[in-house]
């Protein structure tokens, strides 16, 4: 689980902002929203991002998704651009190198990865873990100019054997990570493996309302041999109240769906293009509820609320907190303010950006904003209280004389 996730001169975050999941001293609902990483130590389920358009909720997205891609993916070559982008509209940030810091748990031990890096190279990459409370260094990674190269420097913690150390340090070229050269060395196990899973596996590539919907429908249908998660949609379905009973994917390259729908006159059988985007918007949802509520996932999701009603997304995120036991976490952005005046909604979890006069984005927290608890969130945001609403003109336009 992520603990906390700190940004640096990405996109519009000119800025350090800091993303946390440390629950504040509320205990509001605590049992639903809160897991146990190690003895002491809670963080929430669930992160919520509101914004303005072009105010840079999405860039938060984007940047722990570029963290996820560029701690796994190899370069094509040593030549290759890193695809990273800096903030723009000030010539000091233009020429200054992005930063992450990522602080993450994995089986009770509290996982820190430092990273700064520019698009020809990686400047600083460093790992280090805190099985207490005093942190070891795994790996630290630094680059020398005057020789063009990185130098790659292993802690005793990491239990690598010196043929492995040097198998990863010939794959750790300048523009590819120590973790992304570990994934593709021929190395024995050791305390990088779980790293490198959770990067690969565990944190879920960025789901937005341009991903094609139906074809990740039918991927992770195709891609399980569990009927239960068929079983999982179906009934996610009915209790939501689609008049669907059943559907089948044809197992063809086509791969088909077709949904059973239950009417007074019997059960209809239509075809895909015939269902809403809604329908197969929540079937993609069902699907990422059944990888949140099955195992150690982090998904991310950018408006959420896209050709979805109010009601199945509250209904998704009250499932998802009443039944989530295992160490997964949720973090979204919105525009769907109606969620604010929510009882069921902690104030911990709710996050907003804004953008300054230089047109670099802010993260604001809620529960840090000293709004008082008698005050309802919903009508202090449409009121401007919490950040800045987008100025409208007038409805009419100037006419042309001419």
């Amino acid at each position: 689980m992520i603990s906390e996730f700190i940004i640096k001169n990405f996109t519009s975050v000119r800025d350090e902002q800091r993303l946390s999941f440390v629950p504040s001293a509320d205990t509001k609902l605590s049992d639903e929203y809160m897991l146990e990483v190690r003895p002491g130590v809670q963080l929430l389920k669930i992160g919520m991002i509101y914004g303005n358009n072009a105010s840079g909720k999405s860039n938060v997205l984007k940047a722990l998704e570029f963290v996820r891609k560029v701690m796994t993916e190899m370069p094509s070559d040593k030549l290759s651009r890193i695809d990273v982008v800096p903030f723009l509209l000030d010539d000091a940030s233009r020429n200054s190198p992005t930063e992450f810091a990522l602080t993450f748990y994995l089986q009770q031990i509290r996982y820190t990865l430092t990273l700064v890096l520019d698009s020809e190279r990686i400047h600083l990459e460093e790992l280090t873990l805190a099985e207490s409370s005093k942190p070891a260094l795994l790996y630290r990674r630094t680059y020398h100019s005057e020789l063009d190269r990185s130098q790659v420097t292993f802690g005793t913690k990491v239990k690598i054997s010196k043929e492995d150390r040097q198998a990863i340090i010939a794959n750790t070229i300048n523009n590819c990570t120590v973790l992304a050269a570990f994934g593709k060395a021929n190395v024995s196990t050791s305390r990088l493996n779980q790293v490198y899973e959770f990067f690969a596996t565990g944190l879920k590539p960025l789901l937005t309302p341009d991903t094609m919907l139906a074809k990740f429908v039918k991927q992770s249908l195709k891609s399980t041999s569990k009927n239960s998660l068929k079983q999982f949609v179906v009934e996610m379905l009915k209790l939501s109240d689609f008049n669907i009973v059943d559907f089948n994917l044809t197992r063809d390259p086509n791969a088909i769906l077709t949904f059973e729908h239950r009417t007074p006159d019997g059960v209809y059988s239509l075809p895909e293009q015939m269902e809403s985007v809604g329908t197969v918007r929540f079937m993609a949802m069902a699907i990422i509820l059944d990888t949140l509520l099955s195992g150690n996932s982090i998904v991310a999701i950018d408006e959420i609320e896209s050709s979805i009603h109010y009601e199945l997304l509250s209904y998704f995120i009250k499932v998802f907190l009443a039944n989530c036991r295992n160490n997964a976490q949720l973090l979204l952005t919105t525009h769907d303010i109606n969620l604010l005046n929510e009882d069921y909604i902690r104030r911990d979890v709710v996050w907003f950006t804004d953008k300054t006069a230089q047109g670099n984005t802010s993260l604001l927290r809620l529960s840090e904003l000293g709004l008082h608890k008698t005050l309802s969130p919903y009508h202090a945001y449409r009121q401007g209280k919490l950040i800045n609403l987008p100025f409208l003109g007038s409805i009419y336009l100037p006419q042309n004389e001419d």
